[in-house]
């Protein structure tokens, strides 16, 4: 584990009590940039989902604490947002959290190939996960997975009606 990686977990300590007490999850730490031009996108959820108000009150939350850390060399930009719809799937807890959900899957098997795989979340603990692909399950250790997400899906689309269109009246029939 590198000095950065160190470090988030730091970060990640310092922020997760904070952001509970006012009831936000905080889902992922990801810093991005060069020392100069650091990002620090910190990424929250809470039951329901996030909207423009929670990541205020996030924001809010995190901002001091971040300048108070102390950890980060010269200025950074702070980036506060939810997971989204398609979320990176990067902890153990977010592969619990997406159980039951299409996801997607690019690992490398023991030999180095790579490969792509999709499929149902059925089950996930700290050692790995298994999805049902093609009727069977396919389970994959975390150290062989380079990313996964999940996948939205969209319903199928409403049929639309019957009846007239828009803007033209019905014409009636006159008795002759």
């Amino acid at each position: 584990m590198g000095e950065r990686s160190d470090r988030l977990d730091d970060l990640r300590t310092n922020l997760e009590g904070p952001l509970a007490e006012i009831g936000i999850d905080l889902f992922d730490i990801i810093r991005n940039g060069t020392d100069r031009a650091t990002v620090i996108q910190v990424i929250v959820d809470r039951p329901g989902g996030v909207d423009l108000e929670a990541v205020t009150d996030a924001t809010r939350v995190i901002s001091p604490l971040l300048d108070a850390w102390g950890r980060l060399d010269g200025a950074y930009t702070l980036e506060v947002s939810s997971p989204g719809l398609e979320r990176p799937l990067r902890r153990p807890n977010h592969f619990t959290g997406a159980i039951g959900m299409t996801v997607a899957i690019r690992s490398r098997d023991e030999a180095g190939v790579a490969q792509r795989d999709r499929g149902v979340l059925i089950s996930a603990d700290d050692e790995g996960c298994t999805i049902e692909t093609d009727g069977a399950p396919k389970t994959f250790t975390y150290n062989r997975i380079e990313q996964a997400r999940t996948i939205f899906e969209w319903g199928p689309a409403e049929k639309p009606g019957k009846g007239t269109k828009p803007g033209r009246p019905k014409k009636e029939m006159s008795p002759q």
